[in-house]
């Protein structure tokens, strides 16, 4: 007898949905699965067997074939489980088929309960897009499902599902809207508290805050340097309680790249703050940009998509680490090839660095301490950031340390959410002008074109730029970076015309090219 079934895996960043084929015939007892399964799908052969029994249902002692279809791309998960346990019940005519499109998704324990699996929320809005109109999963990825907006029916075992099938009808589905699918954050997320960071708890810094404000309103890369002590961590730690909000486009899609990542199994809902992602200097070049020996999982770039990388201490990274960011920083994307396969994962984020200006952080300092560095020791720290890395970096700023006149005023410093408001009306004038491309409204993303159609200076201003890069040598994408920063400047104080005013501050974001 001959079943089919449906279910789903994730490829790349989108679901890819699969038809489950199931033949039972004549022959010696045999179990075989093919269509280009991964080791967890040839593994559901043992699991699926030892279910069934246990549920109470016949294994049949014949030649079982199942086939993954398309047959041609490769598949990885233990989502299969069900599908398969089901394709067997339906040829084996222990249920009858039914007239719904039903999609099915779950791995089973050997006594045949559901337990959650990875990635539902991509399969889910590919199944939308195919006409499915039911799916069947377990308990634990209800919140997650119910992002999307089908007939889900969430089940404990596959007991549960079987006694619901033989109902004349789904009795038990809900609709998703019915589910309140509730926003988390990236603490919930991770299981832990959130952190009350605030730039009202960081004392002086005038001009650091102005710099970070600046950088969050038109989502610039920043690299904070400056000696031990001085506040860099922190200061970076409260930049995301200044980032504007998410729209819902990126939420689903920041959301997606969690779940496929595996983050969401257990706490699940609609992300909408922006992720805050701080790898250690040890991070391998799998993990910042994914990889994987097959179909690659997103890495740290990916999963700050949206948001915001932090790499502290920046220098103590691999070189090798550091040079792979060229990518995603220009293009918001990371392209990953395999043999059979390319893999293309979104990754626009905003790069926060921090670095010493020395290796013993005292060079070019006011401080009691002097600098012990000779100046090859100075250079060679410096060098481990490549020009081409630093070329992409808008903003760099000096964090000096904070007097001890300053601590002890103990005045009452801008809080986060006052910042906030100005970066929100920033934001909401970027967005009017690249309505055009609403997926990355900032002007961080403007091309050669948008920067000759939005940003006209005066004589004075085009003066000042010119000196600017005669003086400190320049790159080309320095000239243009420090004009997108100019506009973000222009923003911010809701004018229009980028003024000599505005190219002046954005030229003194750009500290190691003036010492360099």
């Amino acid at each position: 007898m001959y079943a089919q079934t449906f279910s789903g895996t994730v490829y790349g960043i989108d679901g890819l949905l699969v038809t489950v084929e199931v033949d039972i015939a004549n022959g010696l007892p045999q179990f075989e699965i093919v269509g280009l399964g991964g080791s967890a799908i040839k593994e559901a052969r043992d699991r699926v067997r030892a279910a069934l029994r246990n549920s109470g249902y016949d294994f049949p002692m014949q030649r079982i074939t199942v086939n993954l279809a398309p047959a041609d791309l490769r598949k990885e998960g233990s989502g299969f489980d069900l599908s398969i346990a089901m394709g067997i019940l339906l040829a084996s005519q222990q249920i009858k088929q039914r007239e719904e499109k039903i999609l099915f998704l779950g791995e089973m324990a050997l006594d045949g309960t559901l337990r959650p699996v990875t990635g539902v929320l991509p399969i889910l809005l590919q199944a939308k897009k195919q006409g499915y109109t039911h799916v069947i999963l377990p308990e634990a990825n209800r919140e997650e499902a119910s992002l999307v907006d089908l007939h889900i029916l969430p089940a404990a075992s596959l007991h549960d599902i079987v006694r619901v099938w033989k109902e004349e009808k789904l009795v038990e589905c809900v609709e998703s809207s019915q589910i309140r699918a509730h926003k988390i954050s990236l603490a919930e997320v991770a299981g832990e508290t959130p952190k009350s960071y605030d730039f009202s708890h960081v004392y002086g810094q005038a001009h650091v805050k102005r710099g970070l404000e600046v950088a969050a309103a038109g989502f610039h890369n920043v690299l904070l340097v400056g000696p031990p002590g001085s506040g860099k961590t922190m200061l970076a730690n409260c930049l995301p309680t200044i980032m504007p909000e998410m729209s819902m486009e990126e939420a689903y899609e920041v959301t997606k790249i969690y779940s496929i990542a595996g983050h969401l199994t257990r706490r699940s809902g609609l992300i909408q703050e922006r992720p805050f992602r701080a790898p250690h200097h040890t991070v391998t070049q799998a993990a910042l940009v994914g990889g994987g020996n097959q179909i690659p999982r997103p890495g740290e770039c990916s999963l700050a998509h949206g948001g915001i990388l932090f790499l502290d201490e920046m220098p103590e990274f691999s070189r090798y680490v550091l040079e792979v960011l060229r990518q995603p920083i220009e293009s918001g994307q990371l392209t990953i090839g395999r043999s059979k396969q390319v893999f293309t994962y979104p990754a626009r984020f905003l790069l926060v660095g921090s670095m010493n200006p020395c290796p013993c952080g005292y060079f070019g300092t006011r401080e009691q301490k002097e600098c012990s560095c000779t100046p090859q020791q100075v250079q060679k720290y410096r060098s481990r950031l490549s020009g081409p890395l630093l070329d992409r970096i808008d903003i760099h700023l000096e964090v000096p340390r904070v007097s001890v006149e300053d601590m002890d005023r103990r005045i009452e410093e801008e809080s986060s959410s006052a910042i906030r408001m100005r970066i929100e009306q920033a934001k909401t004038i970027q967005e009017k002008r690249f309505s055009h491309r609403p997926h990355h409204p900032f002007n961080s993303g403007m091309n050669g074109r948008d920067i000759r159609s939005y940003i006209r200076l005066g004589k004075d201003a085009r003066d000042m730029l010119r000196l600017a890069f005669e003086k400190m040598g320049l790159s080309a994408r320095a000239y243009d970076r420090i004009l997108k920063v100019a506009r973000t400047v222009a923003d911010l104080e809701k004018s229009e015309q980028v003024e000599a005013s505005h190219v002046a501050e954005a030229i003194r974001y750009r500290a190691l090219d003036r010492e360099l």
